[in-house]
């Protein structure tokens, strides 16, 4: 019995390794199929009810994809709108930044006595050039849209049941617990993907908001790039903040204003993501600091920034999976850091002749 045990924990020891590489070298299939089931599970709750309402399959299905369609259209739009500002005041900006960069070395220099040379007073930061990376720019623009449009693919395949998951459980040894484990897997990750969404969204918009009242330059762009930083856990808060920071004080004087505008896009985070998203979710999707730095990591080496986004969906779909059976929660446990039990949710049997 124990030499069985060790066997299996010996060939899991091997496969690990094997499956992350797996999922490294193929990630241009992996990242838009993982996407899209996290996608699926977000449009569920529509498709359901839709189908109360009697709509058709394939006319719920032109829908769902009507609205993901119009939303990537609608950032792309925007995106121009924020193109077209960064293009106009290209100049500008530039010379603000290098004017700030200018004096904080002069202060330096001045602080260390070192004195300031005829060969370094030219230009401090490197001079830009848009249409060198035209090329790349390119290239990134294909690659999204291979990504898009591969992820859209499965999604609807997951929505429209052509990837089944209940036909493969109900072939399992016990079909009704794996059923039910399913089905509670499934509705924890929709009201998980429901609330970081919304929560995403709230953030994104008090940060564009929170621009446009102290008059920095490109509050749409700002405000996007917060909802999808804010994905990236934890961390993705301290980039919005120190980035959107650097930036205002480039285009403001160091004063009251600037250390307000600090302020209230720090508390966009706060309200958001520090007090709001603990209130929806709840006790069962929390993770400790300690596993979602190492998740980052993890997914972010193998998938690039598709990973950093998705590795908490990951890690909680994980989590939840492990709360299922008894002999792995524990490990559940330790990746919540939570001192308390944790609720199975089993139902007791009871006893013959009772």
């Amino acid at each position: 019995m124990n030499s069985n045990k060790t066997t299996n924990i010996l060939l899991a020891l091997i496969a690990i390794p094997i499956v992350f590489f797996v999922l490294k070298t193929l990630s241009f299939i992996f990242v838009p199929l993982t996407f899209s089931m996290f996608l699926s599970f977000l449009f569920m709750p529509m498709m359901r009810g839709m189908a109360k309402r009697g709509i058709p399959k394939a006319l719920r299905l032109v829908a769902v994809s009507g609205i993901l369609i119009g939303s990537i259209a609608l950032i792309v739009f925007l995106f121009q709108l924020s193109a077209k500002e960064v293009v106009s005041s290209g100049d500008d900006f530039y010379a603000n930044a290098e004017a700030k960069v200018n004096m904080v070395i002069d202060g330096v220099n001045e602080t260390l006595g070192i004195e300031k040379s005829d060969e370094n007073s030219g230009s401090t930061l490197p001079s830009s050039n848009i249409l060198s990376g035209a090329g790349s720019t390119i290239g990134a623009v294909g690659s999204f849209l291979t990504q898009f449009l591969m992820t859209l693919f499965f999604m609807l395949l997951w929505l429209s049941e052509s990837i089944s998951i209940m036909d493969l459980l109900r072939r399992t040894k016990d079909p009704k617990k794996a059923t039910a484990a399913f089905i509670k897997i499934k509705d924890d990750l929709i009201t998980f993907i429901k609330v970081k969404f919304w929560v995403s969204f709230g953030t994104g918009v008090l940060t564009g908001l929170s621009c446009l009242a102290f008059g920095v330059s490109f509050p749409i762009l700002w405000g996007i790039f917060a909802f999808a930083i804010n994905f990236v856990q934890m961390i993705g808060s301290f980039i919005t903040v120190i980035l959107l920071s650097i930036f205002a004080l480039v285009e403001m004087e160091p004063s009251g204003t600037l250390l307000f505008f600090v302020i209230s896009i720090t508390m966009a985070q706060v309200i958001f993501g520090g007090i709001l998203e603990p209130i929806f979710m709840g006790k069962s999707f929390s993770i400790n600091v300690i596993t979602v730095l190492v998740m980052l990591s993890l997914w972010g080496f193998i998938w690039g920034v598709a990973g950093l986004i998705m590795s908490i969906p990951i890690t909680v779909f994980i989590k939840i999976m492990l709360e299922q059976n008894p002999s792995t929660a524990p490990i559940a446990k330790l990746l919540a850091g939570t001192g308390g039990k944790i609720s199975l949710r089993r139902k007791r049997v009871p006893k013959m002749g009772a």
